[in-house]
């Protein structure tokens, strides 16, 4: 049977989701030995490949198991014995055989988290920390993002893939309490884009570049920066099918 798995995770502790050849610390990894551990071996396909220090809060997964595991309750709370404290089964259900958790999904949604404050020593995996920021700034710069553009001047070198066309339907800035929110939801997202998107806005925010420069760069007529925000302000909020 082929499953559908929502899970969560803390990227902090791990070097990315993708499993590596130079190390065992990555989420599909644990995933996969706790999957044995139960006497399931399946390959784990993922909705999209986080980075290190990257999280989740409703990543989307694919695996396949034996008939017999019939009681997904019952497997789900095996599992999340074994991943406890850094990685969360929230739900599994039964789908199509043909299900494919990457291939199927439609939107991909991301938050960055931001404070205005003096860093936190029990937050800094969590949220990145900022001396000062023109909030009005980067609110009239991050809607530039939305629509179709090519983003080969806002990925990172050597990626490998067939298009960097891709399309932003949401792009905003909005505060919720303490925290300032970068939310951007697409059809897909290239190597480590957000975090120089971020990193964009945070910089006009800065006064160190402008919104025309952000403009110009979108357009592919100059590349102004390269630079990546820290990943543990990052978090994939949502996959939607």
């Amino acid at each position: 049977m082929r499953i559908k798995a929502v899970i969560s995770y803390d990227g902090s502790r791990f070097f990315g989701f993708q499993s590596q050849k130079h190390t065992n610390k990555t989420i599909q990894g644990y995933i996969k030995r706790a999957l044995n551990r139960v006497g399931i071996d399946s390959k784990i396909v993922a909705s999209g490949r986080t980075d290190t220090g990257v999280h989740a809060t409703n990543q989307v997964i694919h695996f396949d198991i034996p008939k017999h595991w019939s009681d997904l309750e019952k497997l789900k709370n095996y599992l999340n014995r074994y991943l406890f404290p850094s990685i969360k089964i929230k739900n599994l259900y039964i789908v199509n055989d043909n299900f494919h958790a990457r291939y199927w999904a439609k939107k991909r949604a991301y938050r960055y988290l931001i404070k205005i404050n003096e860093p936190n020593p029990f937050e800094a995996n969590y949220i990145t920390f900022l001396n000062h920021l023109n909030l009005n700034k980067i609110e009239e710069a991050i809607s530039l993002f939305e629509g179709e553009h090519d983003f080969k001047y806002f990925m990172k070198t050597g990626s490998e893939t067939k298009s960097s066309k891709r399309k932003i339907y949401k792009s905003k800035l909005y505060q919720y309490k303490d925290l300032i929110i970068f939310y951007f939801e697409a059809n897909g997202f290239l190597r480590s884009q957000i975090r120089m998107m971020v990193d964009f806005l945070i910089k006009i925010g800065k006064n160190e570049l402008t919104k025309y420069q952000l403009l110009e760069q979108l357009q592919c007529k100059e590349r102004y920066s390269t630079t990546l925000a820290p990943p543990y302000g990052l978090y994939l909020c949502k996959v939607i099918y």
